[in-house]
């Protein structure tokens, strides 16, 4: 297994909490982890049928065949077992004595809200980090390259080449969970607007809009991107929110939480695929960073406090990290490994403004070099997790 990021948290919360839920996308290495992690508990799937049905029809005798320290895999498969969970966990009080999985962080943190709620340790397991890949041998020789593959665990536990990944994963995603367990009944427009999303990417988002593309209602386009964020498959970065004087365009931006689906969905195979367009390199590469910034406040398990400024007459700071209600960071994002000073231009003309000192002035960039300049400071993918402090 390659070793995560977030197991240091869940073995800190499992210390205090009696119950902890790791919960994210699909064949992102949840129950990996898990069993990895908490080796002495049992292990339970819940998408098993015979599990399923006597935690269905007597969720009593389920729990006391299974009283012991126990993993249960997919968790929201039996949304009822929760309220029994929470008996026995005020009876018992024992730290980490479940572990719940789950890909379906809707349903999983409905049950939760309803029935567990300060008794639970909540975390999200995203596909691997640019910084999780160990060493040069994982990693893709280019970044363009990982864009491309992104960071799901498989494609780097076997020979499996993306392309069939992603096709077998929008399957099983589309099929399993959009059509089966949430109950969306026209998947091939579905699968239409999940694309026209990936073609959005680190652009302004309007619902409105995409719906009208889709030819879908705006209440439908809102609901499925309410199943898209919930799957962890998009997340939107909002606008910042203090105005500095300027009128602000006050529209959400939206990103893939892993590359490599969007690089699929639009038909993008390679790495020198990417480079041959600028703009969606650029685009993509803008995700790549916002997305593991996000994957490292996920793993330590924090909220991010993510966000976008743009005014009216089209100055924009691609990021800004928020710390304590003040601006720790403003982040310029550059796809070229060339350092070009003039990505501080607009950073050092609002920094009065801001109150932006040269230390919280970045940008990332296509190299590797981390460089400190008069104007902020230059940093490569390999350092954002530094931005997290």
């Amino acid at each position: 297994m390659i070793p995560r990021q977030l197991e240091a948290t869940v073995n800190r919360l499992a210390k205090g909490l009696p119950v902890i839920t790791i919960t994210g996308p699909r064949q992102s290495g949840k129950t990996t982890l898990a069993r990895e992690t908490f080796s002495d508990h049992e292990y339970v799937s819940l998408e098993n049928p015979d599990n399923q049905q006597l935690a269905t029809v007597d969720p009593h005798a389920f729990l006391n065949l299974h009283s012991g320290p126990t993993i249960f895999d997919e968790a929201q498969r039996i949304p009822t077992l929760f309220s029994y969970l929470q008996e026995t966990v005020d009876r018992t009080n024992t730290p980490g004595q479940y572990v719940l999985t789950g890909s379906q962080n809707f349903l999983l943190l409905k049950s939760i809200s309803q029935t567990l709620a300060g008794r639970v340790g909540v975390t999200y397991l995203l596909p691997l980090s640019y910084r999780e890949l160990p060493n040069a041998s994982l990693r893709p020789s280019s970044i363009e390259d990982f864009i491309v593959k992104g960071g799901y665990p498989r494609l780097y536990s076997s020979e499996l080449r993306a392309s069939d990944f992603y096709a077998s994963y929008l399957r099983t995603y589309v099929e399993r969970d959009v059509r089966d367990e949430l109950g969306v009944r026209k998947i091939a427009d579905f699968r239409k607007y999940l694309t026209l999303c990936a073609t959005r990417i680190g652009n302004i988002f309007s619902d409105s809009t995409l719906a009208s593309e889709s030819k879908i209602s705006a209440n439908t386009a809102s609901a499925w991107l309410s199943i898209l964020e919930s799957s962890f498959i998009t997340f939107r970065l909002q606008p910042y929110y203090k105005n500095y004087g300027k009128r602000l365009v006050k529209t959400p931006k939206i990103y893939f939480h892993d590359t490599g689906l969007a690089s699929h969905l639009l038909h993008v195979r390679s790495g020198e695929q990417l480079l041959r367009n600028g703009e969606l390199r650029g685009r993509f590469f803008e995700n790549l960073v916002v997305s593991e910034i996000v994957k490292q406040y996920y793993a330590r398990g924090d909220e991010p406090r993510l966000y976008y400024w743009r005014d009216s007459n089209g100055k924009e700071i691609d990021l800004i990290i928020e710390q304590a209600d003040r601006i720790r960071y403003a982040v310029e994002i550059k796809a070229s490994r060339t350092r070009d000073v003039h990505a501080f231009d607009t950073m050092c003309s609002l920094a009065q403004d801001m109150g932006l000192e040269p230390e919280q002035r970045i940008v990332v960039y296509g190299g590797d070099e981390a460089v400190q300049t008069k104007l902020g400071r230059f940093i490569g993918l390999q350092h954002v997790n530094e931005l997290v402090d």
